[in-house]
C-alpha cells in the first residue's frame, strides 16, 4: 500500500520534475494516445449532441411565447403584468449572479493560496515522497493528475499502517491540506455550476422581455399614428436647449405627445392625491394610467431603477469640479433599467453629455431623469408603471462626467426635480426589497 501513497501524492502537482532523479527514474507512463483519441470524439459527440438539445428547446420556447404574447391580444393589464414581472425576475437572477461571481473570486483566491502553500513547501513533500518510495516494494503506476486521488490514497496508506510511525505526522498534514484543498474545489463546482444555471435563465427571462417589450411598443405605436415624427421632432428641439431645464419646458411646450402628457398629470394630482396613504392593493392595479398615489407621498416607496452600486451621492463631487445634483450608480454590463415610479414619458432619446436621457413626469411638479443607458425602449408620450422596464445599461459609461473617472463599468444617473429644481432622492428610495413598490 506504500506505492498508491507516493503515486497519489504526485498527482497534487506539487512536485513534478522537482522530484530526485532516481524517484523519477521509476515512473513509467504508459501509451495513452488511442484512449485520449476515442475520449475526445466521445466527448465531441456530447457536445455536438448538447447543443442540438439547447437549439430544439430555444426553439420549442419560441414558439410558446410567441403563443402566449397572441394570446394576451389587446389585454393592457396583462401585459403590464407580465412586463413587470418578468423584469423583476431579470433584476433578481441579475442580484444573484453578481452574487455567486463575488462568492467564486474569494473562492478561487483561497484556491490559489492554498496551493501556493503546498507548492512552497516542496522541499518537504519531495523528501516524504521519496522515503514512501525507498519502504515500497514495488514500483508507482502511471501517475494521474487529481488531488481527490492523492488524498484518497494518503488516507487509506495511513489507515492500513503502510506509512512508518516517523512519516505519520507529516503524511497527515499533508492529508489536511489536501482536504482543504479537495473541499474548495467542490465548492468551486457548484458555484459555478449554479452560476451557469442562473446565467441561462437570465439569458431566458431576457428573451421572454425582449419580447413583451417589442408587443408593448407595437401596441403603442399602433395608438400612436405619428410617434416617428414625434421622436424625430423631439430630437431636433433637444438640439435648440443647452441645459436639463429648458430640454424638460420645450419638450412639453412644443411636443404634442409630451404636452399631452404633462396635461395628463397636472388632472392626475387631484386623484393621487386621495390616494396620499396607499393601502395593500393601490400598486397592484395593473390596468391604471396615472399615479397610483402623489409622488410626494412616495417616500420610502421606491426601488432603485438598477441593480448596482452607489458611487456617487446627491451633492458630493461629479468629478469634473461641479456638485452630483442626483446619484450615480455603477452596474453590470446589460442591466435591466426600470421605472422607479409611475410618470409619463416627456423625453426619451440622447441629449448632449448625458448619452440617452429618460425623463418622467411624475405628476405634482416632479420629474425623474435616468441618464446613462445604451438603448431605450419606451416613447415620448407614454405612461409607465414602477418596475416596469424601460432601458438596457451598455457595455461601458455613457454619461460624459463619468467617462473622464475612467469608470470601467456602465453608470446610471439618477435625478429627481421638484418644479425645475434638483432634489435628494434619497427620502424616496425603499429601505429594503420588502417595502418596495412592485407596480
Amino acid at each position: 500500500m506504500r506505492a498508491p501513497l507516493f503515486n497519489l501524492l504526485l498527482i497534487a502537482g506539487f512536485v513534478g520534475s522537482h522530484l530526485a532523479p532516481a524517484a523519477a527514474q521509476t515512473a513509467t507512463p504508459a501509451p495513452q494516445t488511442a484512449a485520449v483519441s476515442t475520449d475526445a470524439i466521445r466527448q465531441r459527440e456530447q457536445e455536438l449532441e448538447a447543443a442540438r438539445q439547447r437549439q430544439k428547446s430555444a426553439e420549442e420556447a419560441q414558439a410558446k411565447l410567441k403563443a402566449e404574447i397572441a394570446s394576451l391580444g389587446q389585454d393592457r393589464t396583462q401585459l403590464n403584468q407580465q412586463l413587470i414581472d418578468t423584469a423583476a425576475s431579470v433584476r433578481s437572477v441579475e442580484t444573484k449572479i453578481g452574487e455567486a461571481e463575488s462568492r467564486l473570486t474569494a473562492l478561487s483566491g483561497r484556491e490559489q493560496e492554498k496551493r501556493a502553500s503546498l507548492d512552497s513547501r516542496r522541499a518537504d513533500i519531495v523528501e516524504v515522497l521519496a522515503a514512501l518510495q525507498r519502504a515500497g516494494r514495488r514500483t508507482p503506476p502511471a501517475l494521474l493528475v487529481r488531488p481527490e486521488d492523492a488524498l484518497q490514497s494518503l488516507r487509506t496508506a495511513m489507515l492500513l499502517g503502510a506509512v512508518v510511525p516517523e512519516l505519520r505526522g507529516r503524511a497527515e498534514k499533508l492529508a489536511s491540506e489536501l482536504g482543504e484543498l479537495v473541499a474548495l474545489r467542490k465548492t468551486i463546482a457548484t458555484e459555478r455550476d449554479q452560476l451557469g444555471a442562473d446565467r441561462d435563465k437570465v439569458r431566458n427571462d431576457q428573451a421572454r422581455l425582449a419580447a413583451l417589450v417589442d408587443e408593448r411598443q407595437r401596441q403603442q405605436a399602433s395608438r400612436e399614428k405619428d410617434l416617428d415624427a414625434e421622436n424625430t421632432r423631439a430630437i431636433t428641439l433637444s438640439r435648440q436647449v443647452g441645459d436639463l431645464q429648458g430640454l424638460i419646458a420645450k419638450m412639453e411646450q412644443d411636443l404634442q405627445s409630451a404636452a399631452k402628457a404633462a396635461e395628463a398629470a397636472k388632472q392626475a394630482e387631484a386623484k393621487a392625491a386621495a390616494n396620499a396613504k396607499p393601502g395593500p392593493a393601490t400598486f397592484k392595479d395593473r390596468s391604471r394610467t396615472s399615479p397610483a398615489i402623489a409622488f410626494a407621498s412616495a417616500k420610502g416607496l421606491l426601488p432603485l431603477p438598477v441593480n448596482g452600486t452607489k458611487i456617487r451621492d446627491f451633492g458630493g463631487s461629479d468629478g469634473v469640479g461641479g456638485v452630483q445634483k442626483g446619484i450615480s450608480l455603477a452596474s453590470r454590463p446589460g442591466s435591466q433599467v426600470t421605472t422607479p415610479c409611475d410618470g409619463w414619458v416627456v423625453y426619451s432619446g440622447p441629449f448632449r453629455s448625458y448619452g440617452q436621457l429618460l425623463i418622467l413626469n411624475a405628476g405634482g411638479g416632479y420629474h425623474v431623469l435616468i441618464a446613462g443607458m445604451e438603448r431605450i425602449s419606451v416613447n415620448i408620450g407614454q405612461f409607465v408603471l414602477t418596475g416596469e422596464p424601460v432601458a438596457t445599461m451598455g457595455s461601458t459609461s455613457q454619461v460624459a462626467s463619468i467617462l473622464a473617472t475612467n469608470a470601467s463599468q456602465p453608470v446610471l444617473y439618477v435625478e429627481f426635480r421638484k418644479d425645475g429644481t434638483p432634489i435628494d432622492p434619497g427620502p424616496w428610495w425603499a429601505a429594503n426589497e420588502g417595502e418596495k413598490v412592485r407596480g
